[in-house]
């Protein structure tokens, strides 16, 4: 009867303990992210109805949400129906499709690579250097392309000439529409190999070095304990970042392409988020640009939810579990 009555005692203190100050400040800090995603995330949804509406009589976004006629499904209409917004798709599609099968890769390879250096100054040199271009926009960043890109000053030429490819007869243009794909996809990778690599050298320390110990004592290399150990060792982590990007098949960076773009490419560079821009924000086409977002919303959600149920059959991973 004691122990039970001390343990009674024990959870009523607990349930009726005082907060001190630092869970105030934790609830502060709780309420300040709450804040941040009701302003910036919940609010603006609201928005959406200007999707449903006309707005070629306001110019005001509130006057289009309040007093705009329902016009129903007519902006969705119109875009699917409009072959530019279907060439756009396209290149949207074909681009990101590439890059998942190119680039996605790419930090899970360069992380094992790191992985295997027993040099540890060494390794964290070359991850600084890696994860430096991460931090410089993508405007800075694009203006570096460009000037390297240059056919009459930029050093990419040079290299190419080296390589025979080219002549500085014929320099040839990066910036045009028959190379803007791969050099979107090289630039890419550079920019976002080394931070993406984080995450999975994180998920790889979390790896018991007991099986790398008893792998090394059977006669194992290290190309063999990568694939043997490291990699099923990280596949949740990689599940959830395939699935990510997989939802976002329809989804740029809008500086990305913006500050690349020219009227050379612009047939293979102009992307949803560059099309929705230009006719949202140049164009003022506020409803129908509406309706294309929000598009692009739901289709990312289906293709998530889809990746998902897949990835739930066939591996027993997925983002909700």
């Amino acid at each position: 009867m004691q122990g039970v009555r001390a343990g009674r005692d024990r959870r009523t203190a607990r349930k009726h303990k005082k907060w001190t100050s630092r869970d105030y400040t934790l609830f502060a800090v709780a309420c300040c992210g709450l804040l941040f995603l009701l302003v910036f995330s919940y609010i603006p949804m609201a928005g959406i109805l200007i999707a449903f509406k006309d707005d070629t009589q306001y110019f005001n976004l509130f006057d289009v949400i309040q007093y705009g006629e329902f016009i129903g499904f007519q902006n969705f209409i119109d875009f699917f129906n409009d072959q530019k917004f279907w060439d756009v798709v396209l290149n949207t599609l074909g681009l990101n499709l590439l890059m998942l099968l190119i680039n996605f890769p790419a930090p899970v390879i360069f992380a094992l690579l790191l992985n295997s250096i027993r040099h540890k100054r060494y390794k964290k040199g070359i991850q600084a250097l890696s994860i430096f271009p991460h931090f410089i926009s993508w405007v800075v960043f694009g203006g570096i392309v460009i000037a390297l890109a240059d056919m009459t000053t930029g050093i990419i030429n040079p290299i190419l000439y080296a390589f025979g490819i080219g002549s500085s007869d014929e320099p040839i243009n990066l910036l045009t529409a028959p190379y803007f794909w791969g050099l979107m996809i090289v630039i890419s990778m550079i920019k976002g190999v080394g931070w993406g690599s984080v995450i999975y050298l994180a998920a790889i320390t979390g790896i018991s070095s007991e099986l790398y110990e008893a792998a090394e004592l059977d006669g194992a290399n290290r190309f063999q304990c990568a694939i043997h150990i490291t990699l099923p060792g990280i596949a949740p982590t990689i599940t959830v970042f395939l699935l990510l990007n997989v939802s976002n098949l329809l989804s740029n960076n809008f500086e990305q392409f913006y500050v690349l773009q020219n009227p050379a490419n612009i047939s293979r560079s102009e992307v949803l988020a560059t099309y929705i821009y230009q006719m949202g924000m140049i164009d003022r086409r506020y409803s129908y640009t509406t309706a294309m977002g929000l598009f692009e919303s739901l289709t990312g959600i289906i293709l998530m939810l889809t990746a998902n149920a897949i990835s739930k059959k066939l591996t027993d991973r997925g983002l909700f579990s």
